[in-house]
């Protein structure tokens, strides 16, 4: 790992440190000894005993890894202990570009800010209107020397709302619809996820009945709408709107007695009656050209 040295708003590479192993004394639960010092001076037992007196280190009690919707702002915490009047800074890794130093901002995108709670000890990265491209590692250092840090993991993901079968569905009348929406990449299930056929939200309790709603939800999150005894009027657009991602259409056509085929044909008709025309125009301008050469 790439470590940066921060004096005076210049950067100079420093040598690396092994964050994921500790020093030679063992520190308490929770808590990650990173200051440097010289272990020849220093007696193993009594750095086991008084931890606190060996400098900063960070708490690595919260995951490395966080999960951020896009658009969603983003926080990124690092918990420091015994600071002292060292000075915490935020990284990027994928080009070392340096971007908060205590509570300042040091990079022109200016979504990127440092959240400071005094009471907890956190220094934290809040990234605004995180995009995909923002995934990545981002390292919390001290400004020891050599300067250490805590490397996290930030995932800007973008869900995805499916609905199996779709963009069309063609039922038999009488026959069972099921309409199965899927949302993919939540940090957490939505809240809610509402049904609507023909713009209209769909009412459970109406006087047609038959029209139920089973929700399960966890890392992906599943919907089936199930409407029994399909009839005509049960065709048309239904949309699947998950509350914390995109919504997703399909349409339904409740067959009496047609062939899909035959559906697919009616809605092409328009167009083929676009070609039809064009061509007898065509047919036309060369009759003409051949009753009139040009000489």
């Amino acid at each position: 790992m790439i470590l940066l040295n921060i004096s005076y708003g210049q950067f100079s590479r420093s040598q690396s440190v092994d964050i994921d192993e500790p020093h030679t004394y063992t520190p308490p639960r929770h808590y990650f000894q990173t200051s440097s010092f010289d272990e020849a001076d220093q007696d193993d037992d009594d750095a086991a005993k008084n931890p606190l007196d060996r400098g900063p280190y960070f708490d690595i009690s919260a995951s490395r890894n966080v999960t951020a919707l896009v658009g969603n702002t983003a926080y990124l915490n690092c918990r420091v202990r015994n600071l002292g009047n060292r000075t915490v800074s935020w990284i990027r890794h994928r080009d070392l570009h340096l971007l908060t130093v205590g509570k300042a901002t040091y990079t022109s995108d200016q979504r990127y800010q440092s959240v400071h709670n005094p009471q907890l000890d956190d220094w934290s990265l809040k990234v605004l209107y995180p995009q995909q491209r923002d995934s990545g590692v981002y390292e919390c250092q001290i400004s020891t020397t050599p300067p250490v840090g805590y490397s996290m993991m930030l995932s800007v993901v973008e869900p995805i709302t499916t609905i199996i079968g779709g963009p069309d569905l063609y039922i038999d009348t009488g026959s069972t619809v099921n309409l199965t929406c899927i949302v993919r990449h939540l940090p957490e299930p939505p809240p809610l996820i509402q049904w609507t056929h023909n713009e209209q939200e769909i009412n459970y309790d109406s006087p047609r009945g038959g029209v139920s709603v089973i929700t399960e939800k966890g890392d992906i999150t599943t919907s089936y709408l199930l409407i029994q005894r399909a009839r005509s009027t049960d065709s048309g657009k239904y949309t699947c709107l998950p509350s914390t991602a995109n919504p997703m259409t399909v349409h339904v056509h409740v067959l009496n007695g047609e062939h899909p085929a035959a559906i697919q044909g009616s809605k092409g008709l328009g167009s083929s009656a676009v070609v039809v025309t064009f061509a007898l125009l065509l047919l036309v301008l060369l009759a003409t050209v051949r009753a009139f050469p040009v000489r």
